[in-house]
């Protein structure tokens, strides 16, 4: 099969696997912002912004690495029981010590200590599985994959759904005493924590055959050598949650404290209709990673990436314009109380920043397949710099738009440097004018579309139906190649 058409109905599946869940996630939105007042759901996002940025201290760049050596080892079970056995251990020394020192935990992070347990355990069962699902992208099993991270996803959202409408009137209407027992009043938090805690344990027990199979043969030299290659990848993960989530907490740490909570949950709320782009960028990433590695030592794979990469620009290119024209539509959809609107000012600005943030993962490429991951590191650590920075310095001056600014500058500061750094390191053919080319036209009809002509929706369709037919008149033939050669 053509590698790019086996990709792309890779990425198709994975796609499915990252997208269909998201996008029912995507629908618990009204109802939070429905049931939830703005500093409810600000809590709620803090929370799980801390949750994100412990997820990759636990994770340790272990799942990277696990690509790296599964694929060029003779000996693959070495590789997946070593990995597991580490994960394992570190998850069930951070438990132990959690647990001993929950009200340190609740008091150096804010997050209420009626909400701790909930966050360690949901730490813990996400931490177990990281190994498994990259044992099935490894294994290019993406269907498995799919089904149970929609399974998860099923799972948290009818149970959020059941906690938040319905057991409220089933316990006051209904004669069963174990609804009553359930359901509490001003509980929903702790409800929507619950059912995501339930849809992580059901996950790993899918999930733990592996374990079961695994020979348990720990492998000192071999697990040195993945930390080795892993330790940037902690770096670079830590400080690209912190480009991603932390905005979150600071505008909690840096705002009044009497309007912090509602600013954070008017600012997630609106940030979360960039998804749109989150959800392309996630899902040709979880694609494209097997695809670097197990295509780096065919010859001239440089030229596949090129390709890869033109693509991914004129698909962003499309769904940024689509999400900025119709940017007023979802916030009717998805974003129903009108308390949470007066952050979407922000929403062009996010959409690019995950723009800028695919580009950049598919640039990284160069540092990927030449194991020197230190370098992704060292850009990501700049991009969370620039967060930090412009967070702390302008959150004081004008609130939630500085964290938007800081969003956009990092992932764009990143696209560019790893770029130049890749240009003498690790050469590939980038159609560098035709990627400006698309980019520029996007981000300039979004701005008339949304700035300029305040979101009207007529003058929107007419830029992107003239922008889809610019499109289709440069790439048509090169589409078909890819889609239609046997």
């Amino acid at each position: 099969m053509n590698p790019l058409k086996k990709l792309f109905k890779q990425t198709a599946i994975y796609g499915l696997a990252t997208v269909l869940p998201r996008m029912l996630s995507f629908l618990l939105l009204p109802l939070y912002t429905d049931i939830l007042a703005t500093a409810g759901f600000g809590k709620v996002t803090i929370i799980f912004s801390w949750i994100a940025i412990l997820n990759v201290f636990l994770a340790y760049g272990m799942e990277t690495a696990f690509f790296r050596f599964y694929n060029t080892s003779d000996d693959k079970n070495k590789v997946v029981s070593t990995s597991l056995m580490s994960i394992g251990a570190t998850t069930l020394f951070f438990l132990l010590i959690s647990l001993l020192f929950q009200k340190t935990i609740s008091g150096f992070t804010g997050i209420d200590f009626r909400y701790i347990k909930y966050t360690i355990f949901i730490l813990v069962f996400d931490a177990l599985v990281i190994i498994p699902f990259a044992w099935l992208r490894a294994n290019e099993r993406p269907m498995r994959y799919a089904i149970i991270k929609i399974l998860n996803v099923v799972i948290n959202v009818g149970l959020s759904v059941f906690f938040l409408v319905f057991l409220p009137n089933l316990a006051q209407d209904g004669p069963g005493a174990l609804l009553k027992w359930m359901y509490r009043p001003d509980f929903e938090i702790s409800y929507i924590f619950m059912a995501n805690l339930i849809a992580s344990g059901v996950t790993l027990l899918l999930m733990a055959p592996l374990y079961f199979k695994s020979t348990f043969v720990f492998d000192v030299v071999l697990w040195k050598k993945m930390m080795r290659y892993a330790w940037p990848v902690l770096v670079a993960g830590i400080a690209f949650t912190i480009n991603e989530v932390f905005d979150k907490i600071m505008l909690e740490r840096l705002l009044p404290q009497d309007i912090a909570e509602s600013e954070v949950g008017k600012y997630s709320a609106c940030y979360r209709l960039a998804m749109f782009m989150t959800l392309f960028g996630t899902a040709f990433r979880m694609g494209i990673e097997p695809f670097f590695f197990s295509h780096a030592g065919k010859e001239n794979p440089q030229k596949a990436y090129a390709q890869i990469t033109n693509y991914f620009v004129i698909l962003g290119s499309v769904i940024l314009l689509t999400v900025v024209v119709f940017a007023n539509v979802l916030k009717v959809l998805f974003v129903r109380n009108e308390a949470y609107w007066d952050a979407m000012e922000i929403v062009p600005i996010i959409v690019l920043a995950s723009f800028f943030l695919g580009i950049y993962h598919n640039l990284s490429v160069w540092y990927k397949v030449t194991d020197k991951t230190r370098y992704g590191a060292f850009i990501s650590v700049i991009g969370a710099i620039i967060t930090i920075g412009i967070n702390y310095f302008f959150i004081p001056k004008i609130g939630i738009m500085a964290s938007a600014i800081a969003t956009v500058m990092a992932y764009g500061s990143m696209m560019v440097i790893s770029y130049y750094l890749g240009r003498s390191r690790y050469p590939v053919p980038y159609n560098f004018r035709k990627i400006i080319f698309y980019l520029s036209i996007s981000v300039c009809f979004s701005v008339l579309s949304f700035y300029v002509f305040q979101g009207n929706l007529i003058v929107g369709i007419v830029l992107l139906t003239l922008f889809l037919g610019l499109v289709y008149r440069m790439e048509n033939d090169k589409l078909r190649q890819i889609f239609l050669k046997k």
